[in-house]
């Protein structure tokens, strides 16, 4: 198969409707559109969400939840990432510029160290917060978890 090749499924694409050409197109007159209203005018477009005067959905359904305007977000870093990283790099201090050539993160990322993983290396670890376990991890072998 090659892209010169590809076309649609058979009888998937038909003509579109060629409307309000004349009365020999069979679609002349009122072109489909009804008699008077809204609908039949140029011009006419419904709102978004409009159900034909029935209560919308969005509005049918009840408000829930919560929006906690100073939730911080952050990007989970795992253990096992940091490991990675020390074995292509060869770098033994991390902070938010190495993971973010790595591609880890992004430059409007806060940063979280997770325990997931196995760690072997002694590093220098810096990030906006790290998890208990993922703290007792890297200075278990001699590193250290800096908590920016």
């Amino acid at each position: 198969m090659k892209l010169n090749n590809l076309s649609p499924a058979k009888g998937s694409i038909g003509r579109e409707k060629r409307l309000g050409r004349g009365e020999g197109s069979t679609r002349g007159g009122q072109s489909t559109r009804g008699h008077k209203g809204a609908q039949s005018r140029s011009g006419y477009s419904s709102k978004l969400g409009f159900e034909g005067g029935q209560m919308p959905i969005q509005r049918r359904l009840p408000k829930f939840g919560f929006h906690n305007p100073n939730r911080v977000e952050y990007r989970a870093v795992n253990l096992s990432t940091l490991q990675y990283i020390f074995e292509t790099r060869k770098v033994s201090v991390i902070n938010f510029d190495v993971l973010m050539e790595a591609g880890v993160v992004s430059k409007t990322d806060k940063v979280k160290v997770l325990g997931n993983g196995e760690l072997k290396a002694k590093l220098e670890v810096s990030a906006d917060a790290f998890s208990k376990k993922a703290a007792e991890e890297i200075e278990k072998l001699g590193g250290k978890a800096i908590t920016l």
